[in-house]
């Protein structure tokens, strides 16, 4: 696998793990509005700073 695909793939799932948290997290205001509760959910949350984590890995990786 080249540099550049590795690096790819990885920019992908840094976003998406970013995407996932940040539904979570946007879901749990959202079900505390309606007085609901989904504790599964603060553990899809860590999904936010892994993707953020892997983003900015990705981008110190480029320089």
């Amino acid at each position: 696998m080249t540099e550049t695909a590795r690096g790819n793939r990885m920019l992908t799932i840094a976003f998406v793990l970013f995407a996932i948290g940040l539904v979570a997290v946007v879901a749990i205001f959202v079900l505390a509005a309606m007085d609901r509760q989904a504790p599964w959910l603060w553990m899809v949350t860590m999904g936010l700073p892994l993707g953020l984590i892997l983003g900015i890995g990705h981008a110190v990786r480029r320089r």
